[in-house]
């Protein structure tokens, strides 16, 4: 667990940085700077500024949180239903900018547990996760946009 706190803190935005803005996508629609406009709104899920409902059936969640537990990777075009079809245009003049956004929402997320360690919040998929679980989804979320880039980590 140590391993993914530290990436997600350290190396997840220099990694970004190191991307190049007009990289090439393996799959999906996101060109570089929309997918790091996603991961930040996926981290304001995970931080609790975006409050989330459950939207997986009750009868469900035990599956989906066994593979949260997994360390299999998400899969190609995993879809979203909270996605619209095309991806939002980029909110942030340039990649720099919405990096520094991502920045502050990770450091965010983190300051919200330091607080208050035993914290859950829900997740649309996922349901209702506690800290360790929240760290797991982020590492996955964010190592699976990284792949769609050609980053493997």
């Amino acid at each position: 667990m140590q391993h993914k706190i530290d990436f997600l803190k350290n190396e997840y935005c220099k990694l970004l940085s190191n991307l190049d803005v007009d990289a090439p996508r393996k799959w999906g629609k996101m060109n570089v700077q929309q997918m790091i406009e996603h991961m930040s709104y996926s981290y304001r899920i995970a931080n609790g500024r975006l409050p989330m409902e459950i939207l997986t059936p009750a009868e469900n969640i035990d599956r989906m949180q066994a593979f949260l537990a997994s360390e299999k990777p998400m899969r190609e075009n995993t879809p979203n239903p909270l996605l619209p079809d095309e991806p939002p245009a980029v909110v942030h003049a340039t990649k720099d900018d919405a990096i520094a956004e991502l920045k502050s929402e990770i450091d965010f997320f983190f300051d919200v547990f330091e607080k208050e360690a035993d914290k859950t919040l829900k997740n649309a998929f996922f349901g209702v996760l506690n800290f360790e679980q929240q760290v797991q989804l982020l590492y996955k979320h964010s190592t699976h946009h990284l792949r769609q880039f050609g980053v493997d980590v």
